[in-house]
This record gives C-alpha cells, structure tokens and sequence, in this order.
C-alpha cells in the first residue's frame, strides 16, 4: 500500500545556486528531504510518494500545481535516455528556468546520469524555438555549443518548419518535443511516443495519453488529472501516422470553415512574419460555414492584400470573413491569445 502521509513541501529560495537545487532534489527523488515546489505554491505539504510540484496554467489560464512522483519523473528521464541512447557520465546544460518542467527534467536527467550540469561541453540540452532561433541567427558561441551536441531538445512550442531545417542544416542535432507537465514533460520525441507512453485519437482529433511519466494530481484540485483508465486528455488535436504522432495544434486553436480545417496559430504565425502589424484570428458560428474565420490586427489592414496572401498560402477557405484593426488585441494573464475575448469582440460587429 502506498504511503499517502503528508510530506513536507519546500518552495526552493530564489537564493539557491543549481548545484543547490540539483543537491536538493536528488534528496527528494530518494524520499531523504522535503518535496519540493518549483514556484510559489498554496499548499506545505503533500502526498508522501510526491517528489515535485510543478505550475500549470492550462488552457482556461486559471493555475494549477502539478503533483509528479519521484517514479514518474525518473520515468521520463529513463524513456528519454533510451531514445537519445545517453550514458552514464555524459551531460546535460541547463538553458531553461526550472519553474518549467523542461528545466526540471534537465536536472532529473543529469541526477540519472551521475553528472552536475554543464556549462560547456555538454553532450544534451534543451530549449525553446526562440532560443534556436537567435543562437542561429547570432552565430555566435551558443551556436557552436549547440552544434557540439550530441542532441538538443527543443519543445515547448510549436516549431517553425524552415527554422527546424535551418537548424538541421547548420549541424544541429535537433529533436522535435512534445509533451506537457501533467505527463512529465516530453513524452513524445520527433513524433516517437517514448517507451511506455501510449497515445488515442479521441473525438475532434483531441490526443489522449498515458504512461508511467503521467503525473500524480493536480494539488486541492477536485477534478481529476486523468480518466478511471488512466488517460490523460490533453487540449492538442493530432492523429495517428505510421505509427507517429502527428500533433496539429490545440484544440481552440483549430476550427473547420466550410468544412476545412484552419488552424488559427498557422494563420497568425504567417502574417506576424510577413507583415510589420500584430495579427490574431479567431472564429465565431456561422449558419453557413460552420465557423467564421476573423482577422483582428493591431494596425491598419490592407484587406484585398491579406486575403491574397491568405488565399495562395492556405487557400479559399483561409480568407477572414470579418476584420478588425487598429484595436488592442487581447491575451491571458500568461500572454496567450485570448481568442474568446476576441470573438466576443468580433460578435459585437456581426453584420
């Protein structure tokens, strides 16, 4: 029977150095000190088995405090050295803050490997698009650390398919993530599932998964993190291909127009890189389409011109149906779009 006590939960000290932190959760993932919160959490203790605590926002944006096990996050570092076929000895650097999961893991990963983490020379490392994006573009030191890799996660973010090949191009051994706290981080390497994970297509391409990396709870939370078989429901939509997982975006992030798909990050994501303004699209019912897709921008748009680009990139189906500019375009508490606010927003000029 497993212990469900209280243990104790240390909120780690803005104070601390990583070999510090590095000291202290090899401690909690042995069960010989506090569990510990990687950002201010509500609550002093917890479960017995619980080794860490992680911050969520979720979909909604309202937080949550991620419950992982010691077994579940050594779990994912066992899954993700079999891939990368690390050994015992080599090194992780770490280049992501550790209220993030993905940080967390590179220290969970040199902890397995019995290695501190290296500032230089390092055989694995993690990061973000963007961090990719300027290590390319300023050629600098980090690009050579980088090159120098054995293999750099990237993950956290959907990623460019230019910058990816650029990336390739310059000797970069990248490996596309995908994966979310509540299941330990990645889970999913260049579409791999890793070793034990298991992933189902539900309704409205909505990605299901498990595995012994899924994470414990949600801390004080009465909704369950997963279902009375173990599936983990996440907010993505995907599908299933030759064995790979083919992740399309989130769930509100997709919407079908006249019976297409449009995903709505693609559609800002183009023009945010090929026009100087700051676009957000969003959808609102149609009687006709189904779902009406609109463009809101922060400057003047240039409509004929949008729809073109639009059209020749996406096709028909891509064109907005009602505009919006010169407004401020609303986000989360966490800087996300707020595409709810902007339908509401969109509703009220409905013609």
């Amino acid at each position: 029977m497993v212990n469900t006590s209280p243990r104790d939960l240390l909120e780690i000290p803005s104070s601390w150095s990583i070999p510090h932190i590095q000291e202290a959760l090899h401690s909690a993932l042995e069960g010989n000190g506090p569990a510990l919160a990687f950002a201010p959490s509500q609550f002093n203790a917890v479960p017995s088995d619980v080794a860490i605590v992680i911050p969520t926002s979720g979909s909604s944006g309202s937080p949550k405090e991620v419950a992982l096990t010691a077994a579940a996050v050594r779990a994912s570092a066992t899954a993700s050295h079999h891939f990368l076929g690390a050994k015992s000895g080599q090194s992780w650097s770490l280049l992501l803050p550790t209220n993030h999961i993905a940080g967390v893991n590179v220290l969970v990963r040199a902890i397995e490997l019995g290695t501190s983490i290296a500032d230089k020379n390092f055989d694995y490392t993690s990061i973000v698009p963007t961090q990719l994006f300027r290590a390319l573009n300023e050629a600098g030191e980090p690009l050579c650390d980088l090159q120098n890799a054995q293999a750099v996660l990237v993950g956290g973010a959907a990623i460019d398919p230019q910058l990816l090949q650029r990336a390739r191009d310059a000797g970069i051994n990248v490996v596309t993530t995908y994966g979310m706290s509540e299941m330990s981080g990645g889970c999913v390497y260049n579409g791999h599932l890793l070793n034990g994970v298991d992933a189902e297509i539900r309704a409205k391409d909505r990605i299901a998964l498990r595995g012994p990396m899924q994470a414990r709870e949600y801390l004080g939370a009465d909704l369950p993190l997963a279902d009375e078989k173990g599936w983990f429901l996440t907010n993505d939509a995907g599908r299933l291909e030759d064995g790979k997982l083919i992740v399309m975006g989130r769930i509100d992030d997709l919407i079908i127009s006249g019976g297409e798909k449009i995903s709505l990050s693609a559609i800002d994501g183009f023009l945010n890189k090929i026009y100087q303004n700051t676009f957000m699209s969003c959808a609102i019912s149609d009687p006709e389409w189904g779902q009406q897709l609109c463009l809101a921008s922060s400057g003047d748009l240039d409509r004929a011109a949008i729809s073109q680009s639009l059209r020749e990139n996406f096709g028909n189906h891509a064109v907005p149906k009602l505009f919006l500019e010169n407004v401020q375009l609303p986000l989360t508490s966490i800087g996300k779009p707020d595409r709810l606010t902007l339908s509401q927003m969109f509703e009220m000029i409905r013609p």
